[in-house]
């Protein structure tokens, strides 16, 4: 897991509506990434229409919110179109920068082990370091939470 302090990694993803997003061409502007599962499902559909619902603030607070998941621009733009999303949404199919940020882990269900995505979400400041990182994140008021941390750095 990426740790709080460090130089957050930076990539070039492509992101929904076909064009492609580079971490570091937002400084010297904040950044939330926010790693979830799987387009369309309950827990990252609340998720993604929280921090859409609160986008105008995050944009206010010079902030810029990033959504990166496995899942092709395809699906990205299926999904933005049927729940009206705002936020920019990373395909990372190859799945390196769901690894570069230790996001990619062995998950368990049913007595079943399998990799996956842990819902984690990361502030990167200005200057492109981790500020701060939540790690196994519950959703409902997550998007509040990470907005007051935005505000407040």
């Amino acid at each position: 897991m990426i740790a709080e302090g460090a130089s957050a990694p930076d990539f070039t993803l492509p992101r929904d509506g076909g064009a492609n997003v580079t971490l570091s061409s937002f400084r010297p502007g904040k950044v939330v990434l926010y790693f979830y599962p799987k387009d369309d499902t309950p827990g990252c559909t609340l998720e993604a229409q929280d921090f859409t619902a609160r986008l105008a603030e995050f944009t206010a607070a010079g902030t810029t919110v990033i959504g990166v998941s496995k899942d092709s621009v395809k699906a990205h733009d299926k999904f933005c179109k049927k729940h009206g999303l705002g936020v920019i949404l990373a395909s990372d199919e190859a799945g390196h920068t769901c690894e570069d940020y230790g996001v990619w882990v062995e998950k368990s269900m049913y007595g079943k082990t399998y990799m996956g995505v842990e819902r984690t979400t990361v502030l990167i400041d200005g200057a492109g370091k981790v500020a701060r990182v939540w790690n196994k994140v519950s959703v409902k008021g997550h998007a509040d939470e990470v907005l007051a941390a935005a505000k407040a750095l």
